[in-house]
C-alpha cells in the first residue's frame, strides 16, 4: 500500500489494498480513502459510546473496529453521519466553522458506498449493503476558471532569469497539453518517443500518448541543454531541479504561481491546475471535438469533459453571425404592411 496506515484495523487495510491492487487506484486515492473512513469509523465509536465520552472524535482510535461493528452499521446511521459532517464538523478550510461543504461530503458518500460495496461483493461479511441507496446533495457544478488566450500568451512571454528554459517548458506544456500537475512531474525523458509524441502516465497508471505541437516540441529543445547540466547521471526525469532529482508536485505549483504573479495575473484565481483548465477550454473554443478532448485530457467518462462545453456570450454571438442568412436584408419597396382582413394564426 502506498504508506503505512497505523492506525487502520485489518478489515480497513484489506480494502486499501484491493483499491490500490485490483482496482488499479493511485496511492493518493487509497489515502483519501483511508482519511475519510477513519472519520465514519471515529463518528461511528463515538455515537455507539464505545469510547470515553470526554473523547476528542480526532483522539479516538480505529484500530478495533471490525466485521461484528459494521454489520450493525444501517442506512440511516449513514445520514446520521452526513447530517453531522453538515452541521457539526470542525471546517478547517473555512476558519474553523462548523460544517463541511457539499462536495466534500459527496466525496465521503462516495468512500463509503466503495466500502460498503467491497464487504457486501468482495469480503460478504455483510448480506445487505447499507450504502447501497445513500444519497447526497446535488453538487453545483462551477464552469472551470481559466485563462484567456491573450493571458496565456502574456504568462509564457513574462518567463525570464533562472530555470526559465524549464520553467516555459513546463508552462507550454501545460498549455497546449492539457496535463495534471502529477502527470508533469512524472514526465521520463524516454517518454518522448520521435520528438513527435509524449507518453504521459495518468490516474490509475494508465497511459496515454500525447501529441507535441511546434510550440512544444520547440521548448523541449531549449530546455534539453540546460537539462543535462542540471541533472545527476541516471537520472530519468525530463523536469528536474537545483538537486540534480525529479521536480515534485509542491514546486511545480511554486513555480507556476511566480510566473503568474510576474505576469501580473491573479495568484489567487488561477494555479497549475487552471492551466490545465485553460488548455482544455481553448482547445474546445477553436474546434477541438469533445471525444477528442476526452481522450487528450485522459478522462475515464465523458461527463468529466463536459465540463468544458460551456459556451461563452462571444461564442454565441459568433455562432449567429456565421450564419449564411445573416446578411439577408427584406427587399426594398415591399414594406407595406396589409391591415385589411382575418390574421392568420401564428405559428
Amino acid at each position: 500500500m502506498s504508506r503505512n496506515f497505523d492506525d487502520a484495523p485489518e478489515i480497513l487495510r484489506r480494502f486499501l489494498n484491493y483499491v490500490e491492487t485490483v482496482q488499479g487506484e493511485s496511492p493518493r486515492t487509497a489515502d483519501e480513502y483511508y482519511l475519510d473512513l477513519r472519520l465514519f469509523f471515529r463518528y461511528l465509536k463515538q455515537v455507539r459510546g464505545l469510547c470515553a465520552a470526554n473523547m476528542l472524535i480526532d483522539e479516538i482510535s480505529i484500530k478495533d473496529v471490525d466485521a461484528a461493528l459494521l454489520k450493525t452499521v444501517t442506512l440511516m446511521d449513514l445520514y446520521d453521519y452526513m447530517s453531522y459532517l453538515s452541521r457539526k464538523r470542525e471546517n478547517a478550510a473555512a476558519g474553523g466553522r462548523s460544517g463541511i461543504g457539499s462536495a466534500a461530503r459527496a466525496r465521503k458518500a462516495v468512500s463509503l458506498r466503495m466500502f460498503f460495496r467491497y464487504l457486501t461483493k468482495q469480503e460478504m461479511v455483510l448480506d445487505e449493503n447499507p450504502a447501497a441507496m445513500l444519497e447526497t446533495a446535488k453538487i453545483k457544478k462551477a464552469l472551470p476558471r481559466h485563462l484567456t488566450a491573450e493571458e496565456s500568451v502574456s504568462l509564457l512571454s513574462c518567463v525570464d532569469g533562472e530555470n526559465s528554459a524549464r520553467d516555459f517548458c513546463i508552462l507550454t506544456l501545460f498549455l497546449n497539453c492539457g496535463l495534471r500537475v502529477s502527470e508533469l512531474c512524472g514526465i521520463n525523458l524516454s517518454d518522448i518517443q520521435n520528438g513527435e509524441t509524449m507518453v504521459i502516465t495518468g490516474k490509475g497508471n494508465k497511459e496515454r500518448t500525447v501529441y507535441l505541437n511546434e510550440a512544444c516540441r520547440t521548448a523541449i529543445a531549449a530546455y534539453l541543454p540546460e537539462r543535462s547540466k542540471l541533472a545527476a547521471p541516471g537520472e530519468r526525469a525530463l523536469f528536474v531541479t537545483r538537486r540534480k532529482t525529479r521536480i515534485t508536485a509542491m514546486t511545480v505549483k511554486w513555480l507556476v504561481k511566480k510566473r503568474l504573479g510576474e505576469a501580473g495575473l491573479d495568484t489567487e484565481k488561477y494555479s497549475a491546475h487552471k492551466l490545465r483548465h485553460t488548455a482544455a477550454t481553448l482547445m474546445y473554443q477553436n474546434g477541438v471535438d469533445v471525444l477528442a478532448l476526452k481522450e487528450i485530457l485522459g478522462h475515464e467518462q465523458l461527463n468529466t469533459t463536459q465540463i468544458y462545453t460551456h459556451v461563452s456570450n462571444d461564442i454565441l454571438r459568433r455562432a449567429a453571425e456565421v450564419n449564411p442568412l445573416a446578411s439577408v436584408r427584406p427587399p426594398q419597396g415591399k414594406s407595406k404592411v396589409d391591415t385589411g382582413g382575418e390574421h392568420e394564426e401564428e405559428a
